[in-house]
């Protein structure tokens, strides 16, 4: 077995600095909710939306407190609500379709590209009714969808685009940065994530009503009705406290000057692992989309059970005892949980879905249940400090489980 490898670690002293910088101000936080100067936030707020702004070539930036409560006010500032259908993929994490139940909507879902793991337009197009309103797009693990079919079914049936971009901050897609290709997109800062904050999110678009919307939103936007809409027409809202801190804020704004120094080893790192990775014709190296890239928030591979003879499981088991530990799978279906399968998220009430006839049945997205259940594979070690040698250990491992293949067969067969 290998001795550990090093860990990701994207703090120094420039975060340190920025956290002392917020300590000897004294002023952790600086929103009031209620109309006046201080309801967009404070100082360190401000300047890392302008700096969001900037970097991904957006016009507003709306910081939260998470990519979750982010998400939630996307869907909310697009007016979207009880009667109202969101497309989007079952392969992520759960906050992407609860955000659209928590405006009491109903999330529908399409299936996935097998190559990218990320919605597949032609799935989309079936499963579009008069009741749609917008596409929740996840740009999964580093990656993008193919946008230029997905952009033409959203103009075709007029639909507005959400991007969950939580996990790919700083990839493109033909030149444009994922996060600002849709109506709004939403970014992560989460502890896990290659920039990160401890908590946060952001939520970025061009137009300046959605941002207002999400502003409202963030800091509890029904008090300030009376002062701000006495001579218009009044338009419903309700917020809750969103709101990211100063401190958070600080050390966000230090990530996001480096984000350049976190992606582009991790590319390097992936890219020399996936020309690796060919001469196994039993595992599928990450795909990136012609003219776009990938920035690995994992690595993603694709095993073949049937042309190596062993299970994920026992190849996932014999990895881990060379020391490299992989995730099997990535998240069940969202729709085989059992708040869609029973239809309930509140207590004595079917509502949202009880004048749905949305579908939640086994079987409904194949390709994301069999990549799930059997193909898919993930490493974290595409980051820094590790190095090219990491991943010739790495390289190293899988050959001497193809060596010893055998043996395990005869394991598996001894199992059963």
């Amino acid at each position: 077995m290998s001795k550990p490898l090093a860990g990701y670690n994207s703090f120094g002293r420039e975060e340190e600095k920025a956290v002392l910088a917020v300590m000897k101000k004294k002023i952790l936080s600086d929103f009031v909710g209620r109309a006046g100067g201080k309801f967009l936030g404070g100082e360190y707020v401000l300047k890392f939306e302008r700096e969001i702004c900037s970097r991904f070539g957006v016009r507003y930036a709306v910081s939260f407190n998470s990519a979750s409560t982010a998400l939630q006010a996307a869907v909310g500032a697009l007016g979207i609500g009880p009667g109202n259908e969101v497309i989007t993929s079952p392969y992520t994490m759960s906050a992407s379709a609860s955000a659209i139940l928590l405006n009491n909507a109903i999330p529908v879902f399409a299936d996935i590209d097998k190559d990218t793991f990320c919605l597949d337009a032609a799935s989309i197009e079936k499963k579009i009714t008069r009741h749609t309103k917008a596409i929740m797009v996840i740009n999964l693990f580093g990656g993008s969808p193919d946008y230029g079919k997905i952009l033409l079914l959203a103009r075709k049936h007029n639909l507005k685009i959400i991007e969950d971009n939580a996990q790919s901050a700083g990839a493109k897609y033909k030149g444009k940065y994922l996060g600002a290709i849709g109506d709004i997109g939403v970014f992560s800062f989460n502890v896990h994530k290659t920039l990160q904050c401890g908590e946060g999110g952001v939520l970025v678009t061009n137009n300046k009503k959605l941002a207002w919307r999400s502003q409202l939103i963030r800091n509890h936007g029904e008090v300030v009705i009376d002062d701000l809409y006495k001579d218009e027409i009044y338009e419903p809202i309700i917020g809750s406290n969103y709101r990211l801190s100063e401190l958070h804020a600080a050390i966000a704004s230090e990530q996001l000057k480096k984000i350049n120094k976190f992606n582009q080893p991790r590319q390097k790192l992936a890219n020399y692992l996936t020309s690796k990775l060919k001469q196994f014709k039993w595992l599928g190296g990450a795909k990136v989309l012609k003219n776009s890239g990938h920035v690995y928030y994992v690595y993603p591979f694709k095993f073949f059970e049937g042309k190596i003879g062993i299970s994920r499981l026992t190849f996932a088991q014999a990895m881990a005892a060379e020391g490299f530990s992989l995730g099997q799978g990535y998240v069940k279906p969202l729709y085989l949980m059992p708040l869609y399968q029973r239809k309930e998220i509140y207590p004595r009430s079917k509502f949202p879905f009880d004048k749905s006839p949305v579908s939640y049945k086994k079987g409904l997205c194949p390709v994301t249940e069999r990549l799930w259940a059997r193909e898919l594979l993930y490493t974290t070690i595409c980051h820094p400090p590790l190095t090219k040698k990491d991943m010739d250990l790495f390289i190293g491992a899988i050959k001497k489980i193809e060596k010893n293949v055998e043996a395990l067969k005869k394991y598996e067969k001894n199992k059963k």
